[in-house]
């Protein structure tokens, strides 16, 4: 059985779920809204407060699909409630970030600035010139434009210089060996 599956979900007080045909979600919350689809062979409902997924039967993709789909509900519910956030931390000398309105203008090395824009559902700040912290409430949608930002400059493995996460370890390597070293 699926331990993640069989959890309820409670829903917090300010929190609105439906459930329409096809298995489509619509979470509303103090935050914002959100939508998905989940596959149509597992059963959402919604009863006191709580909602339950539960499959049909016992065959793998059903099993898969269970705790998979709880999750993503309960990521949902977080998401309206309390958003979610990816904290990027910039190291190097003369690298750094700074807010623009709704941009954030990256000096990352390269011969010209580089430019992220905040988005409908993704909000930017600039806490410290060597910090971005990217705030929405879809966490994938997060995860996905921070991850489109590291790429900008991702860390490198001699010096540990570019965008990391916070508390990212970046396995470093030894330079090279000097004159007369053995191979």
């Amino acid at each position: 059985m699926s331990r993640i599956g069989l959890k309820p979900i409670t829903v917090p007080a300010g929190v609105e779920i439906t459930v329409a045909e096809g298995n489509v979600v619509t979470v509303k919350g103090p935050k914002g809204t959100l939508t998905k689809t989940f596959n149509p062979a597992l059963t959402i409902a919604v009863e006191n407060g709580e909602i339950k997924v539960s499959r049909p039967d016992d065959e793998q993709l059903s099993k898969s699909l269970h705790g998979l789909t709880r999750t993503l509900v309960n990521n949902m519910v977080e998401g309206v409630v309390n958003g979610y956030q990816k904290l990027l931390v910039i190291e190097g000398t003369g690298y750094r970030a700074a807010k623009q309105g709704k941009d954030v203008i990256l000096n990352l090395g390269y011969s010209h600035q580089v430019v992220v824009s905040e988005t409908a559902t993704i909000s930017l700040e600039v806490p410290q010139p060597n910090q971005i912290l990217v705030k929405g409430i879809d966490k994938q949608e997060v995860g996905q434009f921070a991850c489109e930002v590291r790429a900008k400059r991702p860390p490198e493995p001699y010096k540990g210089k570019g965008i990391r996460y916070d508390g990212e370890v970046i396995v470093r390597k030894a330079g090279k060996a000097g004159k007369g070293a053995k191979k």
